[in-house]
This record gives structure tokens, sequence and C-alpha cells, in this order.
């Protein structure tokens, strides 16, 4: 992924947070990887309420540092950290132009250890989420390298990285419209046509048009997107699928417990989302596949 290295960039929409300690609580996950906390139970026997806050005394953050080493697009290079201001820049751009007043910024949170959010306690171990109690988006900066890549298998890259940082601001979105609280009143369901799988889907869709626009944006940050960042991208969307982690870490595939969808499923709603714009990511709910 090619950067401008001209671009300014706004670091206050990022902050950085490191490990201490606090009370717990509960989070409630709708990001890329919420499948990955039951398989590491199952593999590791960590405690997924741990992993997520299941009350009492847990570890969380010192108040955060912040970014203001990253004022440009040059600055990615002196800082790799930078790269998540010129995601969370870009997404908060794209979405502030589509829905104007309507839309309210979010911001990212990257935390090493376990972070205190508006929606609880949280580990490395659950992978990037969205809080809809804060509005913000946390992301351990180890993920590509450790879960993404080491764990699952994936390509990686920066590319790949905007697309998890697309996903989450996805759910910002459905947090904005009103689609997240209406399919978290619907209760906590599975398979392959819940509302859950939808909701998840319907991010990717957000993330694809995202991506396609990215680079076009005025004064945008991330100058270029070339097909080998295309390839990690749809390759970052295939080893997400709960079908690939269900039989990756569990050998064997049951649909019944997916909460994300399949690889073709994500592959195919990123792509209907970079192929024919935002406006297309609302059939999610009415169509299967």
């Amino acid at each position: 992924m090619q950067y401008n290295q001209d671009a300014r960039l706004d670091p206050s929409q990022v902050e950085y947070r490191s490990g201490g300690r606090g009370g717990g609580g509960r989070v409630a996950v709708g990001g890329v990887s919420g499948l990955i906390v039951l398989v590491l139970a199952l593999l590791f026997g960590i405690n997924p309420a741990e992993m997520l806050g299941g009350g009492g005394t847990a570890s969380v953050n010192q108040p955060g540092t912040d970014m203001s080493q990253c004022q440009t697009g040059a600055d990615v290079e002196k800082d790799r950290l930078c790269r998540y201001v010129v995601y969370t820049n870009t997404a908060n751009q794209y979405w502030s132009g589509l829905l104007g007043s309507r839309y309210q910024p979010g911001g990212t949170v990257l935390f090493v250890g376990q972070v205190a959010t508006g929606c609880g306690t949280a580990t490395e171990a659950v992978g990037p989420f969205y809080c809809p109690n804060d509005g913000k988006v946390y992301v351990s900066p180890s993920f590509t390298e450790d879960m993404l890549q080491r764990q699952l298998g994936a390509m990686g890259g920066d590319a790949a990285e905007a697309y998890i940082v697309g996903h989450e601001y996805g759910h910002h979105i459905q947090n904005l419209t009103g689609r997240l609280a209406q399919v978290q009143q619907a209760g906590q369901q599975t398979g392959p046509n819940s509302p859950q799988v939808r909701l998840e889907l319907q991010a990717d869709c957000y993330a694809g048009a995202y991506l396609a626009n990215v680079t076009s944006l005025p004064n945008s940050p991330i100058a270029a997107l070339n097909q080998d960042d295309l390839n990690r991208v749809a390759d970052a969307a295939r080893v997400v699928g709960d079908d690939y982690i269900q039989k990756r870490t569990q050998g064997g595939i049951n649909p019944d417990n997916w909460t994300h969808g399949s690889s073709a499923e994500r592959k195919h709603w990123l792509a209907q989302g970079f192929n024919n714009g935002v406006n297309v990511c609302e059939q999610v709910f009415s169509t299967v596949g």
C-alpha cells in the first residue's frame, strides 16, 4: 500500500494505551475475530469470560497517550503505529463525506495487554472489536502478525489491516443507523442466516466500499492500492470466515455455530461493497450469499 508522504494526518483520532490494573466488565464484541475467542478457549484452556471481562478484578489500561508523532503520511515510515492514524482518518473522512452532519466521528484505541472500554474489559486475544457504548474501535498492533498471520495463515500487510479497521468502522455506522441495536435486541443467534452473521457481512460490505474510495478522498494519505494489496484484503476476509477458522482449529465445520459468515460470504460482500458502493450493503439483510 502506497502512502501519500505529504498528506496531513489528524493524530487526535487515535490513542495508545498500555496495560494496568482495574475493575472488570463485559465487552460486546462485534469485530472481525470474535469467534477466535471461543477457539482459543477450546485450544488453550482460556476462559472467555476472562478475555471479555467477567466481573471482579481484571487488568485494564492506564490513560492513553497521544499519537502526536504522526503528522504526515511520511511519518508511517518513521513510526509504523502511524499507519493506524491513516486507517482511522480515512475511515472517518470517507463516512463523513457520505453522511455529512449525521456522522459522528469514531476513534481508535491501540492497546497492549488488556484494555478498559465503555463495554467492559478485553484482552488482545479477542482481536479487533468495536464498542458501541463509547464509539471506539479497539485494536492490538500485534494482531496482524500474531493472530492473522501466525495463527490463521493470512498474507497480512497494511491493506489487510485497513480492511479490518474498515470493517470495525462499518460497525460504527451500524451503531449510528440503529442497525446494531436492532440485531442485538434479537438476542444471541448463530447460524448462516442469523442476524448476527448478516451484521458482520454488512460490515464487510461497508469495508469494501471504503477501500474502493479511499485513494480518491481529498488529500488522502493512502495514495494507491495495487493488485497485491487487493489480494491481501481478499485473503484476510477468507481467513476470518467461520468455516475456515473452524476447520483450521477444530478439524470440522459446524454452520450452526457461525457468527461472522463463511469465507465465501465474507469475500462476496466485501467485493459487493468494493464494486457497487455502499448502497448495496443493505441488501445483505434480504439476500443470502
